[in-house]
């Protein structure tokens, strides 16, 4: 049985914010059926009134769906508006057989009345543990957890917390897509605003917020101030100012992901100076296989699940204070670079997001033909 499908994505990210694991598994399904990707709600411009539905097509087969609401203080009447412009929008695109893939358990109140051949529950990150996160974020996680079929976790760390809350947890952490990354090895062309850089340079691409360890960065920046620090990425969540402020440390602001292969071959040593708090305790970096196959060097603050298995395999140093980050960098950029290249590239031919989505789709597949047998069953059985 092939049964073809479309997929509904409930996403606490926004689509064109910064492009991580959504990105890379949706898209691999829009080649084979539709998605609809449907972000949180966002207040109407001022002077507007009535609720909409912002419809925007990002590829043929995969469209992302926006609540513009008169006010979002009240959240009762933010799920039933959103859930009215939801019904009204899918029954015009004729959607009838299709799965529901969850980022955010909150968007369970405007999706309970669906009825989708299966439930699916990607878990990337602990929201809950997140700077703002909505106080009863882990209730409507506890309901999402009944009503799915699967679940998928984003990493170790959190495949540990949650595999005793579901009796069908699956672990797919952080994949990569090497070929893309692999571009900064053969690079030539500076990017304008980071080719005045003096080197060596120490490189960040990610979002700034509070599980960046600002005083670790300011401290490589004081300890060798002849080196520079290049960190690519949004700030949200903290206040711009409460990151560190040196002569020797460059924020240029967010990229596209097709650029960051240029950006990367320019410098010596790829970083993760994340600190060690709630908001990292089970965060699974997809930075580090792609520093990895972009041929950099990497040190990495002791993230559980960058110390396993990256760590212990010997594919980035770990360090968290200053003074021994400094050390771990030193070593980096003394290393026999051939070696290292050799010993990553193993490592990485065992992933990647090809491989990823074609596992969890077929664990998907095999559910969803097993719903339909089952309805087809029944339907005969009525007659």
């Amino acid at each position: 049985m092939d049964t073809r499908f479309d997929l509904v994505c409930f996403s606490h990210l926004r689509w064109d914010f910064v492009f991580q694991r959504p990105h890379h598994l949706l898209t691999r399904f829009a080649r084979t059926g539709r998605v609809f990707f449907v972000e949180e709600p966002l207040p109407l411009p001022a002077g507007e009134s009535t609720s909409r539905l912002d419809v925007l097509p990002r590829g043929e087969s995969l469209t992302v769906l926006v609540p513009r609401l008169p006010a979002l203080g009240n959240s009762l009447l933010s799920e039933v508006a959103t859930r009215r412009l939801l019904d009204e929008y899918f029954a015009q695109v004729d959607l009838e057989e299709y799965v529901l893939w969850y980022y955010t358990p909150m968007a369970v109140g405007v999706s309970r009345h669906f009825s989708p051949l299966a439930t699916i529950y990607d878990c990337m990150d602990e929201l809950s543990a997140f700077r703002g996160a909505p106080p009863d974020l882990l209730v409507r996680e506890a309901e999402l957890f009944r009503r799915a079929d699967l679940v998928f976790t984003g990493g170790q760390s959190l495949y540990r917390s949650k595999r005793a809350k579901h009796p069908s947890v699956h672990l797919f952490p952080s994949s990569v897509d090497s070929e893309h990354f692999a571009q900064a090895r053969t690079v030539q062309v500076e990017p304008e605003d980071q080719k005045g850089i003096p080197g060596p340079r120490l490189g960040f691409f990610g979002v700034l917020d509070e599980r960046l360890d600002a005083e670790l960065l300011a401290g490589i920046a004081d300890l060798r101030p002849d080196w520079h620090c290049v960190l690519i990425g949004p700030t949200v969540k903290i206040e711009p100012d409460s990151l560190p402020r040196r002569p020797n440390i460059h924020y240029l602001g967010s990229k596209a992901y097709a650029d960051l292969p240029r950006y990367l071959a320019g410098w010596d040593v790829a970083l993760i100076p994340f600190a060690r708090n709630e908001a990292t305790r089970f965060i699974s970096p997809t930075k580090t296989p792609e520093y990895l196959a972009a041929g950099r060097p990497v040190v990495s603050t002791s993230i559980r699940d960058v110390v396993q298995p990256y760590g212990t395999e010997g594919l980035v140093r770990i360090a968290d204070r200053p003074v021994d980050f400094v050390a771990a960098v030193e070593a980096a950029l003394a290393e026999d670079s051939a070696a290292r290249l050799r010993q990553s590239d193993q490592f990485l031919r065992g992933i990647s997001w090809d491989r990823t989505w074609a596992a969890m789709h077929s664990l998907v597949r095999e559910l969803v033909d097993a719903r339909v047998a089952e309805m087809s069953a029944r339907s005969v059985l009525a007659v």
